[in-house]
């Protein structure tokens, strides 16, 4: 009975009659259950944004349902199921415009190229879900961490040639009625990259890593144009943005490369 008394300041009116496109939260942890392409469900921590629009009439959003939400049972989804997450908080908030960004380390589960000893290597996922007026809108990211090798090296040194660490990201979003999963993009980076990464090699390992590195050569540019060449001819896919950034070894600068595409 007490809390009847008490006054609801947020849901007082507004007289600046201004709306207010996002207002929610940012930055909070929580864990997740996120269920990959094999339908495998892995936990993992996720850093979430969650928001809605407000009127112009209403002084505050309320900001305990975000959390109510992300508190209410285990936090599972996958990139099926991901846009009902986004749908509640619409529901919840009572709003026609909601935004759901989660960003987590994604882990799959790697056998090294000889040995076949497993381990597990992390990308860096981001999924961005929103809802306008209705229509539903999902958006993928993946970093994908690889290893290129210098073509130019390779062509002009009487042994060896400089490699580096790069990261490809892909932006991607799904065609009408299409699904695009974090391991299609993930696959397609590694196999156009000069090696993949491991965590764990042992010494047949490297020596097929490395030989492999050196057999396929890639300039960043290469690197994201083959890719591209992918991703222009996947039917599933109407919108991309590609990055590749190669943390140079011999340079104290990055090379990098974007191809953006809207079909």
């Amino acid at each position: 009975m007490k809390n009847k008394l008490l006054p609801d300041t947020q849901n007082t009116k507004d007289m600046r009659n201004i709306v207010i496109n996002q207002v929610g939260i940012k930055d909070i942890l929580h864990p997740i259950n996120f269920v990959n392409r094999d339908n495998e469900s892995h936990p993992s921590v996720a850093n979430f944004t969650m928001t809605v629009e407000l009127p112009a009439n209403v002084k505050g959003t309320h900001m305990s349902r975000f959390i109510e939400i992300l508190n209410d049972g285990e936090c599972n989804f996958g990139v099926e199921s991901f846009m009902d997450l986004v749908q509640t908080v619409a529901d919840k908030l009572e709003s026609t415009d909601a935004l759901v960004i989660v960003e987590f380390p994604f882990f799959r589960n790697k056998k090294a190229p000889s040995s076949g000893v497993q381990s597990l290597l992390d990308y860096q996922a981001t999924l961005t879900g929103s809802v306008v007026d209705g229509k539903s809108e999902l958006t993928l990211k993946v970093v994908v961490p690889v290893t290129s090798l210098c073509p130019c090296s390779k062509s002009i040194s009487k042994y060896g040639a400089h490699n580096q660490r790069s990261h490809i990201t892909i932006e991607a979003k799904a065609a009408k009625g299409s699904i695009i999963y974090l391991e299609d993009l993930i696959d397609l980076a590694e196999q156009k990259a000069s090696s993949e990464l491991y965590a764990i090699l042992k010494r047949d390992d490297e020596k097929v890593v490395t030989e492999r590195a050196y057999e396929n050569p890639a300039f960043v540019e290469d690197i994201v144009r083959d890719i591209a060449v992918e991703l222009n001819s996947d039917k599933k896919i109407n919108y991309y943005c590609l990055e590749s950034e190669n943390f140079e070894s011999i340079h104290n600068h990055s090379a990098y490369a974007l191809i953006t595409n809207q079909k």
